[in-house]
């Protein structure tokens, strides 16, 4: 884990040292009929098409590592799964993503901002107390809409009695004003809010909604401010990043949330294209190892295109193109390198030995 996470965060360029880099946390679920694999329960799946919110299976907690790299003068985000933890009933999956993220962090001391982006499973104390526990950490993630929030505490009057710990409670339907104009596909408002959840600490509270009049509001937590943040906008890649005017500076961090969509992309892909879900271990062990061993072999197609130069065209490209590519020069070296090696036994010509090792260098060369 640790390994993957240094391989990756040398990957960035001396200009975007001081940019944020994101974990993003989450969790997948991987049905299986068999009820003699290790650990397997029955789970509640919300995005279930089976008939039923239930199946048969385990659970995997991730944490994904999302470094900024150059993509044609714009800085584009390369995302990196960082390894797999099984859940098991004993422990909760905020205290296995914390033990996670706790696990990255000797990697990410030098970093400026380590931002942690994630779901509104994860935003609970459990998991955000984490972020006081690293100066350079925070963390900006969807909450329940009805989280109680608080205005910040009145001044002091100098009368007599203990000071208010908080203002009013306040409701993201009446307490929050809507502007007149989107910023990208949503409607957005901001204050600084005091929420059980953090305790004492003072955070952002955003809520969007794609209607004004009458569609559902979403709220959002951030911990880290505007000010605090170091961030090339004009070069980023995503929009509405990238056109983030002054009047737009206070959502920025809400904006920096999009980077959390890659870890569903990676299960995707991983569940469809490197079969993670079919393994056939049925000890909790030899399944983590498995799992992690597919997710290494993924995180490797994913850094080689940055690291070798002679990869550099399937930057761009997905990891699946990249596997069927590398895989088809792997064969053709083999088939080459053992038919020399028959002709070097059986036939013993010269002129064929030396033909074929040219064309084994050529080969070679436009890997």
């Amino acid at each position: 884990m640790n390994i993957t996470a240094g391989m990756a965060l040398k990957l960035i360029p001396e200009k975007l040292q001081t940019q944020p880099v994101f974990l993003c946390i989450d969790d997948t679920m991987v049905s299986k009929f068999g009820k003699k694999f290790e650990d397997v329960s029955k789970l509640f799946d919300h995005a279930a098409h089976n008939g039923s919110n239930y199946l048969n299976g385990h659970c995997f907690v991730s944490v994904m590592l999302c470094v900024p790299v150059w993509d044609k003068n714009r800085i584009h985000y390369l995302s990196v799964p960082l390894g797999y933890r099984m859940w098991q009933k004993k422990e909760s999956k905020l205290d296995l993503a914390a033990s996670m993220v706790r696990q990255a962090m000797p990697e990410l001391r030098t970093k400026r901002n380590v931002i942690i982006l994630c779901d509104s499973w994860y935003v609970k104390k459990n998991l955000v107390s984490i972020v006081d526990e690293y100066e350079n950490l925070d963390l900006i993630g969807n909450a329940r809409s009805d989280s109680v929030i608080y205005g910040l505490p009145p001044q002091r009057t100098g009368k007599r009695g203990r000071p208010a710990l908080h203002g009013k409670k306040l409701s993201i339907q009446n307490d929050f004003t809507l502007p007149d104009e989107k910023t990208g596909d949503y409607y957005m408002a901001v204050r600084r809010v005091l929420t059980n959840i953090f305790g004492k600490r003072t955070v952002l509270a955003y809520v969007t909604s794609a209607d004004k009049a009458e569609g559902s509001r979403r709220l959002f937590f951030s911990t880290v401010f505007p000010e605090q943040l170091q961030i090339f906008c004009a070069w980023q890649e995503k929009s509405p990043l990238n056109q983030t005017g002054s009047s737009r500076m206070q959502f920025i961090p809400l904006m920096l949330y999009v980077f959390r969509w890659p870890i569903e992309v990676s299960y995707y892909e991983q569940k469809t294209f490197w079969s993670l879900c079919s393994y056939m271990v049925r000890s909790r062990r030899g399944i983590e190892m498995l799992v992690n061993l597919i997710n290494i072999s993924y995180c490797a197609m994913k850094l080689l295109p940055y690291q070798d130069e002679a990869f550099f065209k399937y930057q761009t490209q997905s990891v699946q193109e990249f596997r069927f590519a590398l895989s088809e020069q792997i064969r053709q070296q083999v088939f080459y390198a053992i038919f020399v090696e028959k002709v070097e036994t059986h036939i013993k010509s010269n002129a064929i030995i030396k033909a074929l090792k040219q064309l084994i260098q050529q080969q070679g060369y436009h890997l």
